[in-house]
């Protein structure tokens, strides 16, 4: 079995992440490492003890939920909570910084950041990672199964589509059940 990439790694953890997340406009994650060492993890949510989008919905004003913290504040605040320091460290994001963020961390001195989805990719944060010399990378998350088996159960859903192919079912059928399969098995653990 191949090991996945750092990059890969980091980029599941962030994905993982979201998985926790309060807010349902979009769920985002961010792991803040350093030296190849997780320091820190983050996900959209409301403050500790506060209502939450899940529970309440949410809160929109202009078009964007002020109830939640995001991701990439929430794991820097992680970091100050603890006294970890930042300089120099790398995020993985799930999704492109908003401005907010984009100022917050290259205020935190983190020197590269990497996203796997382009989410209303603000020119201003664009320009400021340039200015700021962060490394920006999308890397978007390969197939990634945290079940061990999941490449034998595609082959034996591959067989089994080929076997109801040569029993003569109906093409439309056949068509509809594979792409039905091909969703299964192409579409991340996260949506986003």
């Amino acid at each position: 079995m191949e090991r996945i990439s750092w990059d890969q790694y980091f980029m599941a953890q962030s994905h993982l992440l979201a998985l926790r997340s309060t807010c349902t406009r979009l769920m985002v994650g961010a792991t803040i490492v350093r030296e190849k060492r997780i320091i820190a993890g983050g996900y959209n949510g409301s403050v500790s003890g506060g209502a939450h989008c899940i529970d309440d919905g949410c809160y929109v004003v202009d078009n964007h939920c002020i109830r939640t913290i995001h991701a990439e504040v929430n794991a820097l605040l992680q970091c100050a909570k603890f006294g970890v320091p930042t300089e120099g460290a790398e995020i993985y994001v799930t999704h492109f910084p908003c401005v907010n963020c984009t100022k917050a961390i290259i205020q935190a001195g983190i020197k590269s950041v990497y996203y796997a989805t382009d989410y209303k990719n603000h020119s201003y944060a664009v320009q400021m990672f340039h200015e700021a010399n962060i490394h920006v990378v999308k890397v978007e998350l390969e197939e990634v199964s945290l079940d061990q088996s999941h490449l034998e159960k595609k082959e034996f859903t591959v067989s089994l589509l080929n076997k109801l192919d040569q029993a003569g079912l109906e093409k439309d059928e056949l068509l509809q059940l594979k792409e039905q399969a091909t969703q299964l098995f192409t579409q991340s653990f996260y949506k986003g």
